[in-house]
């Protein structure tokens, strides 16, 4: 009997020992999955905050917050599954559904490009002038949500393929970890920016010229940071949707456009080795802007020739 026990002890440490090395193991591995779509993660906090540009301060926190919520569902309902099934069983479809979502975001820069270049209305403000707040507030959630599907799908595709190795249930854990921590991360930061003016205006109200003068500091920055940021988040659906044709590309050997940016950047980098690795990125990122620009322009023309021609 108690050899029997001393065994069955043994046989536990064992198997605590075993499940203490997987988690570190899985720790390890969503760190390292959630590093490689670090990149994605910046494209998605410069997007987010254009999506409360407009509304009243009291309901700028409430709609981040629904956002978040939206994304996490987007990531553990919808892409979770579908990237662990196409993981299984059909590999080969996961190119071309990153290409279509990468045409997606393509499309909407361009579309908000258009806008600007012509002068038009932005969708908001048509909100504001035909629609309740509480229409406002629904369609920039819904924008927001459908555009986080597509980020988020870049994050799940980067960080499966980062443990595409491990057994299923590990990458089901690391996923899990991964689209929990980043969307934590990602709104969290959002939060503090678009609620940066409240901080200063706080702080502007204080006692002592060092806080005042932080908090007007504050104030006046925050219309420029958020136009930087709106400027930054068109640019981050083109460099990133471009990006994804560009790999789809290469993923169906079509290497004529993915091997001349690839050339140019290898060039770059050892032309300027001080500085390779960013001229590396650089040169990337603006060559799938431009892919991104061209397949966005293309889908623009035709959706608004359509119209036309229904017209005629």
């Amino acid at each position: 009997m108690p050899s029997g026990l001393i065994a069955l002890l043994d046989d536990v440490a064992g198997i605590a020992k075993l499940t203490a090395t997987s988690l570190d193991d899985v720790a390890a591995a969503a760190g390292k999955a959630g590093t490689k779509a670090a990149g994605v993660v910046i494209d998605d906090a410069a997007v987010t905050p254009k999506y409360v540009m407009g509304l009243t301060p009291d309901r700028e926190l409430p709609i981040i917050w629904k956002i978040a919520k939206g994304s996490l569902r987007n990531k553990l309902l919808f892409l979770l599954p579908a990237a662990l099934l196409i993981s299984a069983f059909a590999p080969w479809l996961l190119p071309p559904l990153l290409m279509m979502g990468g045409a997606f975001l393509c499309f909407e820069a361009v579309e908000k490009l258009l806008e600007a270049v012509q002068g038009g209305h932005d969708t908001a403000e048509d909100a504001v002038a035909t629609h309740s707040s509480k229409d406002l507030e629904n369609q920039k959630v819904s924008s927001a949500i459908r555009t986080d599907f597509i980020l988020s799908g870049e994050i799940m595709a980067i960080s499966l393929g980062t443990v595409a190795t491990e057994p299923v249930w590990e990458q089901a854990v690391i996923l899990v970890i991964v689209a929990i921590l980043i969307t934590a991360g990602v709104y969290g930061v959002v939060g503090l920016i678009v609620k940066m003016d409240d901080i200063g205006l706080h702080l502007a109200k204080k006692e002592g010229s060092g806080s005042k003068a932080v908090g007007r500091a504050l104030v006046k920055a925050m219309p420029v940071l958020m136009s930087i940021l709106a400027v930054v988040g068109t640019a981050a659906m083109l460099w990133v949707g471009g990006g994804l044709i560009v790999h789809g590309l290469h993923e169906f050997h079509i290497d004529l456009i993915p091997g001349t940016i690839h050339h140019v950047a290898q060039a770059a980098s050892h032309a300027v080795p001080a500085i390779g690795a960013f001229l590396d990125w650089l040169v990337n990122a603006v060559g799938g802007a431009i892919v991104g620009l061209v397949v966005g322009g293309i889908i623009v023309a035709v959706l608004h020739m359509i119209p036309s021609r229904k017209k005629h």
